[in-house]
């Protein structure tokens, strides 16, 4: 069997003391998903690069997208495996690690430019609340898809025992 080529990620589900999530909204010069949608809103963090541990790469990521400092070892609440051609360039997938952080309401204002978020495709930073992910019926996606249940599950629940799986 051909091995898969996947593209790990370190992500932070950020509550404020509203449970609003703390979203990223990535504008791809091309369809990002087979139905042709170009904007996903998903929670900061990125690509692990190698060497380097999942929290770490938490740590470096949400500085450069958010100005946000990690200072303990959030707790893993959430995992998602996709493995669909094309997901993510150059990847046959993607695997997504999340960890939840509660923080008081803060403007976010990472530590890469401008010109350097537009690379990332980064064009926009917004706190949502669970409502407005679970009625939003515009034409941009949300990463997971069904953002808005594991999202209520979390804020009713707390920390699961193991990370909940995820799906697209």
């Amino acid at each position: 069997m051909p091995s898969v080529n996947l593209r790990h990620a370190a992500r932070a589900i950020i509550l404020d003391e509203d449970d609003r999530i703390l979203l990223c909204r990535f504008a791809f010069p091309h369809p990002a998903t087979p139905d042709r949608t170009t904007v996903v809103w998903a929670a900061p963090g990125g690509g692990i690069e190698p060497g380097e541990t999942p929290l770490a790469a938490l740590r470096r990521e949400l500085h450069e997208e958010v100005g946000f400092v990690v200072d303990a070892d959030p707790p893993h609440v959430w995992h998602q495996e996709v493995i669909v051609p094309d997901h993510a360039p150059g990847y046959d997938g993607i695997v997504n690690d999340y960890f939840l952080i509660r923080t008081p309401a803060f403007v976010p204002r990472g530590a890469m430019s401008d010109d350097e978020l537009a690379a990332e495709n980064l064009t926009e930073l917004r706190w949502w609340r669970q409502q407005d992910v679970a009625d939003y019926r515009g034409p941009d996606l949300f990463s997971p898809r069904d953002l808005a249940t594991p999202m209520a599950s979390l804020i009713e629940h707390g920390i699961p025992a193991e990370p909940v799986l995820l799906g697209l």
